[in-house]
């Protein structure tokens, strides 16, 4: 099984077989690529807190569109593989809504569920002092990612700032700007909470109006994981007037044939601990209502559109020609397999990938940066206003890539993206 890193380098290495046609400098062209197979750099260290030493990563990938962007994760699981995929993905999403960064990514080999809050805050302090000369409101802005979130950004962006002032004296820009995600107490931007499912929502109308779906009612939606992004999610395309009839969270799910109601639900799980003890509707809970289902059942519904929020892999090549959905909407980080997305390409399921379906989450990201910059805040309808178009153009752009080509969402997205860095890099004159 490939490693991440190599996954990502064989993505690049397909599209840049379909993109080079375009290019007449084609040795220009193909140093470009090769140069997008590593990061720029990757930092290593061991960070000591309470006697325990903890690896921790960051890596930045490319910054020929601006600087690098990408979260900070707390997991066990951390790898240097890892973050150098992840930190390559991210200059991908960046560049398919267009806005001006590169890609950085950032872990700590750690279970933060075995630390006290003293010691994640020493932790989370120790990561940002080792990162003071390393990132920067024009270098690199790390945000929230797994198991990390705006506390954590919190401690670290303040953690950041005394260290800048002990080696340099004085602040050239406002710290905040060094870290997004934040609380909004402390520089944080309005929307951001949703900004995420509801960029997946606006993808799906977007792809509602290339599909002639004029009856929202009429087209149903299931959505694996119920956290944060599956619920806004949710709550949106409910608002719009779809009819979300599944749900579920890690302890299994519910369906109902006449729709549910988001906001019910969310209260009855916070509740009941879980969504399967939720059948709501408009007209309250009952478990009379609809029925208990698994998460593999939920993938396999009869639906319009399947939205995996959750888990990466979670659609394979096992269950992949089990999927009755003919769109999928990734709203997770890699819910579908490579060789999945082939039997979903055979099967006539188009699936719109994650770096454009969950790029609002980073563009309010980058709107968050923006507002730090410039010390003037957005009210919630400023900010929501301005993520709309950028996700429609993303969508726009794909759409035209998918057609001109006669190639998959995914791929057409990806060809989109990689184009915009190899002209940047073209451009600077870096190859």
């Amino acid at each position: 099984m490939l490693n991440p890193h190599k996954q990502a380098v064989k993505q690049l290495e397909s599209v840049a077989e379909l993109l080079e046609v375009a290019y007449s400098e084609k040795k220009r062209f193909w140093q470009a690529i090769e140069k997008l197979k590593e990061p720029d750099r990757v930092y290593k260290t061991e960070l000591e807190v309470g006697g325990k030493k903890y690896p921790a990563f960051r890596s930045q990938h490319d910054n020929s569109r601006g600087p690098y962007k990408g979260g900070i994760r707390f997991h066990p699981g951390v790898t240097e593989a890892e973050v150098k995929a992840l930190s390559t993905w991210m200059t991908w999403k960046c560049a398919v809504v267009g806005i001006p960064y590169g890609g950085g990514k950032g872990g700590v080999v750690v279970d933060p569920r075995k630390l006290s809050s003293e010691e994640l805050q020493e932790l989370s302090r120790a990561y940002a002092r080792w990162l003071q000369d390393k990132i920067g409101p024009w270098q690199d802005i790390p945000a929230p990612d797994v198991n990390t979130n705006g506390q954590i950004m919190a401690w670290m962006v303040d953690e950041w700032q005394q260290a800048y002032l002990e080696n340099h004296g004085v602040l050239t820009e406002n710290a905040l700007a060094t870290f997004t995600g934040k609380p909004l107490a402390l520089g944080g931007s309005q929307g951001r909470e949703e900004a995420t499912g509801l960029g997946g929502v606006y993808v799906l109308e977007k792809l509602a109006e290339k599909q002639g779906w004029t009856r929202k009612q009429d087209i149903t939606i299931a959505i694996q994981g119920f956290g944060n992004v599956g619920y806004w999610f949710a709550y949106h395309a409910d608002k719009l007037g779809y009819k979300v009839v599944a749900v579920s969270d890690s302890k299994g799910g519910v369906y109902l044939a006449e729709g549910l109601d988001p906001v019910k639900t969310l209260e009855c799980k916070q509740q009941m601990g879980k969504v399967t003890q939720c059948h709501c509707t408009t007209k309250g809970c009952s478990t009379q209502a609809g029925r208990v289902i698994t998460n593999e059942e939920l993938l396999e519904l009869e639906v319009d559109v399947l939205v995996p929020a959750a888990l990466e892999s979670v659609i394979h090549k096992d269950n992949a020609k089990k999927i009755k959905a003919k769109f999928i909407i990734e709203m997770a980080n890699g819910p579908v397999t490579p060789e999945a997305d082939k039997i979903l390409l055979a099967n006539d399921t188009t699936v719109i990938p994650d770096i454009l379906a969950n790029a609002g989450g980073v563009t309010v990201s980058y709107f968050e940066w923006v507002q730090n910059l410039a010390g003037y805040y957005w009210s919630y309808d400023e900010v929501l206003a301005k993520l709309k178009p950028l996700m429609d153009q993303a969508f726009d752009q794909m759409w035209r890539m998918k057609k001109e080509h006669s190639v998959s969402a995914r791929i057409a997205t990806y060809m989109s993206a990689v184009k915009k860095v190899v002209d940047a890099l073209m451009i600077r004159g870096k190859v």
